[in-house]
């Protein structure tokens, strides 16, 4: 509702105080930016503070994002059980309470009656305008949906526009658009020899720039009204450009982490991010798991290093780095858990990857904005564990009763649809999830402006 009313309260101060109101108008996203951002900083230092005192012997592992991969982590092997010791209260977190007792963790959504009745108002309501562009156009590339299926470790963002543009939300009328979808694609653009990875925030600058001179919509919003959608990390730079129209803008992007201020969560959404898969789901009820927990993957981040370090020769938990001989499938249909963790950005396949097939994901990845968190409740379905407890990480697997791993299965397969791109789009599938995440974030009080008080 507040950034509904921001609408409102700019259109009463464009006829009271014309010579001020925009100034205002626009300190209004950035006080908020600000206050996102203490809050942020400030909430998990206090977290960190409450630590007790015997995690000093945590100082050595890696902060997020440090690029310290500091070899010796987890080097002494008393450290894990000065570990566990030191964070045994912490694994009550994860399940509601000591004893692993999931009393509060059994529902897969937060309250699904309610997503229910606001999911079928959006899908009856929501008009998004989809700014135009010809097959003539220089950067059609860019700007137009894909002819073929798009594949790839980054097709959610040409999924989404791909099943957009075939949907029954876009509008011709842009007077009736509650949402406007700025189309260009981050993945085609960092491709393009014109435009490189360095030029994206040219490109965005320049297409911002020409939609405000060509239509009156940007500008009677100051982009708040506007979306873009980014799977690929390099979208975080997009408005690298324009500091003021980044704080209104809307971003769709699958690497959602708390920890950069590109990132507002109060305005923007994540998106999972799927590799596209046209075969119907393998039969689960035939998979023998015998192994505790599977992942495979590049060493590019401290944490998979310190991954590597405790579990690198574990007989129960498989920490392979680099590509497997055989098909990750079968890891995946083999495995009871399948561990997400953090390489370069918090974002990555693997989630989608382990629903699919059946296996419980265990997020291993801070400061990530999980998808559709707002809607799902992820430890009905998943393991959360922080980074400094991965050297406990067998202990809260094993401490997972079989009645309790059976809960965590049976959710997952019931919101893995949440997590699959369709052409059309399917009801709850991926495209419709992130649609109706837009359609929270869209103006409650759409105002059309008269000529007096629009603004160039």
């Amino acid at each position: 509702m507040g950034k509904k009313s921001s609408s409102l309260v700019y259109q009463i101060f464009q006829h009271r105080f014309p010579a001020t109101s925009k100034g205002f108008y626009n300190f209004l996203p950035i006080s908020l930016a600000l206050a996102t951002l203490i809050i942020v900083i400030y909430i998990p230092t206090l977290y960190l503070q409450a630590l007790p005192s015997s995690t000093s012997s945590l100082n050595n592992l890696p902060h997020e994002d440090s690029g310290n991969d500091n070899h010796n982590l987890f080097s002494d092997p008393s450290r894990i059980d000065r570990l566990s010791g030191a964070n045994q209260w912490l694994v009550g977190n994860l399940f509601g309470s000591t004893n692993g007792n999931y009393t509060n963790n059994k529902e897969a959504y937060h309250d699904g009656d309610i997503f229910l009745q606001d999911y079928i108002e959006m899908n009856k309501s929501l008009k998004i305008y989809v700014y135009p562009h010809s097959k003539d156009d220089p950067f059609a590339n860019v700007l137009l949906p894909p002819e073929s299926d798009p594949k790839g470790n980054f097709a959610s963002e040409l999924m989404f526009k791909k099943a957009l543009m075939q949907s029954h939300f876009v509008t011709q009328d842009p007077d009736e658009a509650d949402l406007f979808y700025m189309p260009f694609s981050i993945s085609p653009m960092r491709t393009d020899p014109r435009i490189d990875v360095r030029g994206i925030p040219v490109f965005v600058k320049d297409y911002v720039s020409n939609i405000s001179q060509k239509y009156s919509y940007w500008n009677r919003t100051g982009g708040a009204d506007h979306f873009y959608v980014a799977c690929h990390s390099i979208g975080k730079i997009a408005f690298d450009k324009m500091f003021v129209q980044r704080l209104n803008v809307i971003q769709l992007v699958c690497s959602s982490t708390y920890f950069p201020s590109s990132y507002l969560p109060h305005k923007d959404a994540s998106m999972p991010q799927v590799w596209p898969r046209k075969d119907n789901p393998p039969n689960l009820i035939t998979s023998p798991r015998k192994r505790l927990a599977f992942f495979a993957g590049a060493v590019n981040s401290p944490v998979r290093i310190a991954l590597l370090k405790v579990w690198g020769n574990d007989t129960e938990i498989f920490a392979h780095f680099g590509r497997l001989q055989t098909p990750y499938s079968e890891q995946l249909l083999g495995s009871k858990f399948c561990i997400h963790v953090k390489g370069y950005e918090v974002n990555t396949a693997r989630i989608a990857d382990a629903l699919y097939y059946g296996c419980i994901p265990i997020i291993l990845a801070n400061h990530y904005d999980l998808p559709f968190t707002d809607i799902l409740n992820w430890k009905s379905f998943s393991v959360v564990v922080h980074h400094i407890d991965i050297a406990m990480m067998k202990k809260i697997l094993q401490g997972i009763s079989n009645e309790e791993y059976s809960m965590l299965q049976s959710n997952a397969l019931r919101v893995r649809k949440h997590f699959q791109w369709n052409v059309p789009p399917i009801d709850f599938d991926a495209f419709y999830m992130s649609v109706y995440e837009l359609w929270k974030r869209r103006s409650v009080v759409r105002v059309k402006l008269t000529p007096l008080v629009e603004f160039t």
